[in-house]
């Protein structure tokens, strides 16, 4: 069975299992630190939802942004990443569906997220999640040097 919650402390099991799950989801992201996960999670938006099955181990990871703008509160999913070993056995599912009723808890109007076409199995779980696909444009500034 699957088990999800949300990191509130920096563990050697998290900064390992973060190190060994990184490279999966991007190979040109750098694997965070200690000190940048004790950042991320003491800066109050960021929610970091781990999965754990019976056995103990991080199978996989998400995060789970919420925020207030002008029009309400609003959340983003980011950095959904299971590891090779678990894929296709509800780890996705499990992460997602608590990332949900967790924006939902904290007043969230809607949830986003971004998915390559290329990742066909998490564009089939998203969609059966309920998420529907927007007619509109993404766009990334990235500062020069």
């Amino acid at each position: 069975m699957i088990h999800v919650e949300e990191s509130t402390v920096v563990t050697t099991e998290l900064v390992e299992a973060l190190a060994h799950l990184i490279p999966q989801l991007s190979a040109s992201s750098a694997v965070p630190t200690a000190a940048e996960l004790e950042e991320m999670l003491g800066a109050g938006a960021s929610h970091l939802l781990v999965a754990h099955d019976d056995s103990g181990p991080i199978l996989g990871c998400m995060t789970l942004v919420v925020f207030r703008i002008p029009t309400g509160v609003r959340a983003w999913i980011e950095d959904v990443v299971v590891d090779s070993s678990a894929r296709g056995k509800g780890v996705g599912e499990a992460l997602n569906a608590a990332a949900l009723e967790l924006a939902a808890g904290l007043g969230a109007r809607t949830v986003d997220l971004t998915s390559r076409p290329s990742r066909e199995a998490a564009n089939r779980l998203y969609r059966r999640l309920g998420f529907v696909e927007r007619e509109t444009n993404v766009y990334r500034w990235s500062p020069k040097g």
